[in-house]
This record gives C-alpha cells, structure tokens and sequence, in this order.
C-alpha cells in the first residue's frame, strides 16, 4: 500500500510544482510588451468617421480594381462584357451592376446622413463598366468632402430611413452605421465579388481587401 500511496501523491504535487513554477514565470511583470495591455498612447480610438468614410473608400477603391480586372477579362476572352455585367448569383439576387449601384448608394447615403445633410439621389442608369467606374470615382469624391468635425460627435443623434412609409425606421446614427449600414454595404460588395469570381474572373482576397 505505501508504494501506491506514494505514486499517487506524487503526481498532484508534480502538478503543483508545475503550476507555480509556469505562474512565477509568465508574471505579468515578465510578460512581453506584446501581451501587455496597451498604453493610452496605443490605443485606437473608434469614431463614427474613421468607422464610416475611411471603411468606403477603402473598398469601393478596390471594387473599381475588381471591376477594371473583369473589364480586361472580357476583353481578353472575347466574352460580351453583359454577361458578366448582368450575371447573378441566383436568379433572384440583383445583377453585378446593380450590387455595385446599391454599394455606392450606401456609401453616399450614409456618409450624408451621419453628417446630418441630404442624401444624394442616383440615377441608376449606369451599363457598361465605364460608367460603373464613374460611378465609383464619383463616389469617392462626394464622400471624400466630408470632414471628421461634420460627422463625430453626432451619435446619438435620430436618423429615419423611408420616413412616411410603413416601412419607416428610425434609429440613432450609431445604430444606423454599424447595425445596418455597414452590413448592407459588405453585404454587396462581397457579392459583386463573388459574381465575378464565380464567373472566372481571376480576382483574390488582395483584390478584395485593397489597400488598408
């Protein structure tokens, strides 16, 4: 009995040792500066402007990359630029240039709304990959006018979608841009990628992502 007594103490008292020893080492006075908490210095402060306005150009810049690969693509394969322009991914979700124009229309929408102004209208009427390129060039201007003092601050403030209508919502700007801004606009500008990529078009996450 006493050997088997000894065998059995000796194992939770190697896993104590073991214990103190790895909680001695790893001390938060030992941990690298990696694991640390950040400074204040460190931190990133998120704002409804650097959440919103950097966010859109970052990939409707990419989108236009995406868009200029399909264009070439068609040309080099000799395929009718309507194919790829009103392919879907199934029968009932919009065409590529209508993923593109809600995109954009987001993103002008919501940088107006969050700086308190009126929401652009578009016209929708863009064809060929020309226009959806102006389209997005065009977007990026408009929503590179905005200034950090125009939308910060405005949180709290009541945004109403479709006012009047019996589909009017109304919501706080903060719930507006990232319970439902955000993911509509991921929402299609994934799939325009996907449309693309789902139709032979050699694009990649880098072409996705652009430069961030």
């Amino acid at each position: 009995m006493i050997p088997s007594f000894s065998k059995a103490l000796r194992a939770p008292l190697r896993r104590r040792i073991i214990r103190l020893l790895l909680i001695k080492r790893y001390s938060p006075r030992r941990l690298s500066p990696i694991t640390r908490q950040p400074t204040e210095s460190h931190k990133m402060t998120t704002t409804l402007y650097t959440a919103s306005i950097p966010v859109f150009t970052q990939m409707l810049t990419a989108l236009g990359t995406v868009l200029a690969k399909a264009d070439e693509h068609a040309q080099q394969k000799k395929i009718d630029p309507n194919a790829l322009l009103q392919a879907r991914l199934f029968p009932d979700m919009f065409p590529l240039v209508m993923q593109v124009q809600i995109a954009a229309e987001f993103a002008r929408g919501a940088a107006a709304r969050l700086a308190g102004t009126e929401a652009p209208k578009l016209e929708g009427k863009e064809a060929t990959f020309a226009d959806l390129q102006a389209l997005l060039a065009s977007t990026l201007t408009t929503i590179a006018q905005y200034q950090p003092s125009q939308i910060d601050g405005n949180e709290a403030r009541e945004i109403v979608l479709r006012p009047g209508t019996p589909k009017e919502k109304r919501m706080s700007t903060q719930v507006y841009l990232f319970g439902y801004t955000l993911p509509q606009f991921f929402f299609h500008v994934t799939t325009a990628y996907a449309i693309l990529r789902h139709n032979g078009v050699e694009v990649g996450k880098r072409d996705y992502m652009g430069t961030y």
